[in-house]
């Protein structure tokens, strides 16, 4: 398989997500303020993959939680569509880093789970994780308990079970983190493939330089806490490359060098 990045957004249009000068401040169980987000700006157009990286602690998670609507801004307003984010929402799909798949549940049953609670009905829904299923090529392990799939494979359920609930934007939260090499890069050629046939809004968080210029048509660097965007970095590769072709081009290396260097710089930015 080739990979054919598609790149860039057209400032022209509205931003499908905004953040808008957030702040997020937690207090620790003794009681003292921690400021993980400070002053954070930054827009995605529809259809963007757009992956974030930083050292950790940054705040890349507070970030995505607040934008799936698991928290509100201490400041600032974090909006999809110029409308406020203040609660979850079956529009915004969140893929995290452990599946967390209903063990009760076959396979097909957890990804019929979204559209069987939105109302849709058997016949629609039943088609829909066929569909999906088929798409992550898990058709033949639809009747298995989640126990009985690998990692890998449970990744990819949950993957097809954000998909069936059909949101605008999809939100990864390191989702390949805790997979052996080969899987992930297996995974992260089939996202790859599914994002170009959905063309949702994609947000990948991760701490992996080379899976984020992979993966992404721009790359977020965010400071050490209190985070912010130290770098918006776009992705721009050569078409028709294999993946190892690709990882080993002068321009992905060059890259790569680009990202880490503003991590390192990133380390030691004062807030």
């Amino acid at each position: 398989m080739t990979i054919t990045p598609i790149h860039g957004s057209d400032s022209s249009v509205t931003p499908k997500i905004r953040f808008d000068r957030v702040t997020k401040t937690y207090a620790t169980d003794s009681g003292e303020p921690v400021t993980a987000l400070s002053e954070t700006s930054f827009d995605i157009s529809e259809g963007e993959f757009v992956c974030v990286v930083g050292p950790s602690g940054c705040g890349k998670s507070t970030l995505m939680q607040m934008l799936a609507g698991f928290h509100a801004p201490s400041s600032g307003r974090t909006l999809v569509d110029g409308v406020e984010v203040r609660r979850p929402d079956a529009d915004r799909g969140v893929v995290f880093q452990q599946a967390n798949l209903y063990p009760w549940l076959t396979t097909r049953g957890n990804v019929e789970l979204g559209p069987r609670i939105r109302g849709v009905g058997k016949a629609e829904r039943r088609a829909r994780a066929e569909q999906f299923l088929e798409m992550v090529g898990l058709s033949l392990f639809a009747d298995r308990k989640p126990y009985e799939l690998s990692g890998g494979m449970q990744q990819r359920a949950q993957i097809a079970r954000v998909l069936a609930n059909d949101p605008e934007v999809i939100l990864m939260d390191e989702p390949f983190g805790a997979l052996d090499a080969l899987t992930r890069e297996r995974m992260q050629v089939e996202l790859l493939q599914i994002w170009r046939e959905r063309r949702k809004t994609l947000v990948f968080i991760t701490h992996d330089v080379e899976e984020a210029i992979f993966l992404g048509t721009r790359v977020l660097v965010m400071t050490a806490r209190p985070g912010r965007v130290l770098m918006d970095l776009p992705v721009e590769l050569p078409d028709g490359l294999t993946p190892a072709e690709l990882r080993s081009d002068q321009r992905f290396v060059e890259l790569r060098d680009t990202l880490l260097d503003a991590i390192h710089r990133a380390q030691d930015v004062a807030a």
